[in-house]
């Protein structure tokens, strides 16, 4: 039954002997259907979920459901690493790829209009004089006046906070995903403001225009550093020596990588790091083992 990954063309003829196939109480019978569903792969979801809404069996619904998810699953992942590959450059498009996780059927070009919103009430406020300090009190008025985004301290560890479709629409997040909505709106404006990974928070760095970022290490950098900004704390604009007693304060070593800007891979490992300890707290093991996967392949 299972055939090889070449053969993946799908005819409707087979998929609809492979769906007469999935009431089958033999098991090895339902895992040859669904390993050849999974080559098939996204083009056979539609016919699965037509099947599923006029089955009116639990365990062949539990079946479909099952496959549609793993084949979901397994996109998500090869895009992901294929993102990490060749678009590491473009956080939004790791931050979509991570949403289609819980969301598969992820509105996009939604979210797109979303920020473009955010971002063009900043540009309309900027022009060319401004200093750094009067750009981002700029941007934390239209973020966190105007379009009312807070951080979720009520339910802080909830794994809605990590993906952008729910903090965008809702208006709250964690520290990292107030930080990504912030960083794309910068990105967006050409502001050059970058991720700072701290442990057990995540803030961002103003750095100055002409800073070489290659060599992260690079003690120039850090002299390049204007200054700091916490999403969370609704833009509060902080400086080295709060982060020195940030560290200080966890017992860790005052390390460069906790001051200077850190990666997209970092801020998208960090993120699904963030849902795992969530759907760890909510009991989800096999949300929380999938994820392991994705982070090791990063």
């Amino acid at each position: 039954m299972a055939a090889p990954k070449r053969q993946a063309e799908m005819s409707l003829k087979e998929v609809i002997a492979l769906i007469t196939l999935l009431d089958d109480p033999d098991e090895v019978i339902y895992v040859q259907v669904k390993d050849r569903f999974v080559v098939l792969g996204p083009p056979a979801i539609p016919h699965l979920e037509t099947a599923w809404e006029n089955s009116f069996d639990a365990i062949m619904q539990k079946r479909i459901e099952t496959i549609i998810h793993t084949i979901q699953f397994e996109t998500l992942q090869k895009a992901l690493k294929n993102w990490a590959k060749v678009d590491q450059d473009d956080l939004l498009k790791g931050i979509l790829i991570l949403a289609r996780y819980q969301y598969p059927d992820l509105d996009e070009n939604k979210i797109k209009k979303q920020l473009a919103t955010i971002k063009q009430d900043v540009w309309l406020e900027l022009h060319e004089d401004l200093t750094a300090l009067e750009k981002v009190k700029i941007i934390n008025h239209i973020l966190f006046e105007v379009h009312q985004f807070s951080g979720n301290i009520t339910n802080y560890h909830a794994p809605q906070n990590s993906f952008i479709n729910n903090v965008l629409e809702s208006k709250k997040g964690n520290p990292l995903m107030l930080s990504v909505v912030y960083l794309l709106i910068c990105i967006e404006l050409k502001i050059p403001v970058y991720g700072i990974n701290l442990p057990q928070h995540f803030v961002l760095a103003y750095l100055n225009e002409e800073a070489n970022l290659i060599d992260v290490n690079n003690k120039t950098l850090s002299n390049n550093i204007l200054f700091y900004i916490n999403p969370f704390s609704k833009g509060l604009l902080f400086n080295q020596k709060d982060i020195d007693q940030f560290l200080k304060q966890l017992n860790l070593d005052l390390e460069p990588k906790y001051y200077l800007p850190c990666s997209n891979i970092d801020i998208i490992k960090r993120c699904i790091n963030n849902l795992i300890f969530s759907y760890e707290k909510l009991g989800y093991i096999e949300k929380v083992e999938e994820l392991k996967g994705l982070d090791a392949q990063l």
